[in-house]
């Protein structure tokens, strides 16, 4: 079957970009492109297109050149699908132009961020990309990444690094410096990502960190589309449905959402026109998708991995675990206020995406990198709830989840080689379980609040004793 390029895109069945590709030029550079970014933001960005092509994305790979592999021989295209119980739509998006591969192409990659057309510099590197202690948002010093990076600033690989070279390399240039968009899930990911790359600046100039906290904006975002990881299935499926081959595409559910900062100092695409909310305040959108459905959602991944559950829709088959669920938004909602906002129908749509039959995405893709979600999507919730005199059980219950998972190991997660150390050295599920919980760097004040500890240990024992079913049955 013929190959998805810019030369065989007239004639193949789905949708395709109307503006005129040739005529787009870079203005995003965006590290960390995966699925996720190109089927939310990557969106956003083709949508704005035919009014303004000086938006253009550069995308950059930080670790793995497998995207760039992919997408070099299509010009950059991939096919976006979307998937409900009606059936799937596809179209091809255009707006990444090329990809770099950054432990390969390093110096090409400082040039495109030094570029004076890159306006914007959006990130989607996971949680653990941003090299930061989870409980206290600060930068990580002893990070093995960070120390490399301090070693030798002027050949940086992690995302702090390359932010902080290239805003000097504008600097000493007279270049404005670029906006720093995170759509991560972070807390204030804004803030937090301001914060880390100051830091860092700080370790290695300190002017350089007074030019970054007063002069570069990084306004926060809230972000929303699940995305789960293409298979081998998916292609195939792609590939009948466009009459093409397409070598990366991303399947993905109707619903996007994405609700930005209005804080750009060198200009923006038109993204409230493409269907995003341009807001003053982002918190409150954030604290609402974190607890509810992030916390469900891992909810779901930790419980569904303990009883055999592959995919989200499979675990939301099972009743004992959506009612689960269904508690875990109830009790996160409790602790949220969102002017003009209706958290129960927010739940129920929640619900109604996680049942969605067409979406496989695997729980066990949503289990990783525990240690790095665990405090905004739980943890949170756990210490707003007790301090208003709410309930926060079922939180509490996800928590006991992953630490039976961390227990059942091998996990993938930054801190898998710690876990597997105290699962070694602590036989019982329980001492095991205290073990696990006296680790500040997740659990920050709680890991020394015995009324959260008690609860905790209590529900991993049930689970090594009767099973993970036996807790969603109580």
């Amino acid at each position: 079957m013929t190959r998805l390029s810019l030369g065989t895109l007239a004639g193949t069945r789905a949708r395709v970009p109307a503006y005129e590709r040739a005529a787009v030029t870079p203005g995003i550079v965006h590290l960390g492109l995966g699925n996720f970014h190109r089927a939310h933001q990557a969106v956003f960005v083709d949508d704005c297109l035919c009014a303004d092509p000086s938006w253009g994305i550069r995308g950059v790979s930080l670790r793995r050149p497998d995207m760039g592999r992919a997408l070099t021989p299509q010009d950059g295209l991939y096919t976006l699908a979307v998937k409900d119980g009606d059936g799937t739509r596809a179209r091809v998006v255009g707006s990444v132009l090329d990809v770099l591969v950054a432990p390969g192409a390093r110096d090409a990659v400082l040039a495109a961020l030094a570029d004076p057309a890159i306006r914007i510099v959006s990130l989607t590197v996971t949680e653990k990309g941003y090299c930061h202690d989870p409980a206290s948002g600060d930068l990580d010093p002893g990070n093995p990444g960070i120390r490399s990076d301090l070693a030798d600033p002027s050949a940086p690989s992690t995302a702090p690094g390359l932010l902080a070279e290239a805003l000097r390399m504008r600097r000493a240039a007279g270049v404005a410096p670029f906006t720093v968009l995170s759509c991560d899930n972070l807390p204030s990911n804004g803030r937090t990502l301001a914060r880390i790359v100051a830091q860092y600046a700080e370790l290695r100039d300190a002017d350089l960190a007074r030019f970054i906290a007063g002069d570069v904006a990084f306004p926060s975002t809230m972000v929303d589309r699940i995305v789960p990881a293409t298979t081998e299935a998916d292609r195939a499926v792609v590939a009948a449905l466009i009459g093409r081959e397409d070598a990366w595409p991303v399947l993905t559910e109707p619903f996007s959402q994405w609700v930005i900062e209005d804080r750009f100092p060198t200009g923006r695409p038109d993204f409230a026109a493409a269907g995003a909310e341009l807001v003053a305040d982002v918190e409150p959108y954030e604290r609402m998708k974190l607890r509810m459905l992030n916390g469900a959602h891992s909810t779901l991944a930790y419980f569904g991995q303990l009883l055999g559950h592959e995919t989200v829709a499979d675990a939301m088959g099972d009743p004992g675990l959506a009612r689960l669920v269904a508690r875990v938004m109830r009790q996160a909602a409790a602790t949220l206020y969102l002017p003009g906002g209706d958290l129960a129908r927010y739940a129920e749509a929640l619900e109604a995406r996680f049942r969605n039959p067409a979406l496989k995405h695997r729980t066990g893709q949503i289990a990783m990198d525990g240690s790095q979600k665990i405090p905004q999507r739980f943890l949170d919730t756990i210490r707003h709830a007790r301090a208003a005199g709410l309930a926060w059980d079922a939180p509490a219950l996800g928590v006991a989840a992953w630490i039976a998972c961390l227990r059942r190991g091998p996990v993938e997660d930054p801190m898998a080689e710690r876990f597997a150390a105290l699962a070694g050295a602590h036989p019982d599920p329980v001492a095991f379980a205290r073990a696990v919980l006296d680790q500040r760097d997740v659990f920050g004040d709680l890991a020394e609040a015995e009324w959260f500890g008690g609860a905790v240990t209590d529900a991993v024992a049930t689970i090594a004793g009767a099973g993970a079913g036996r807790v969603l049955a109580a």
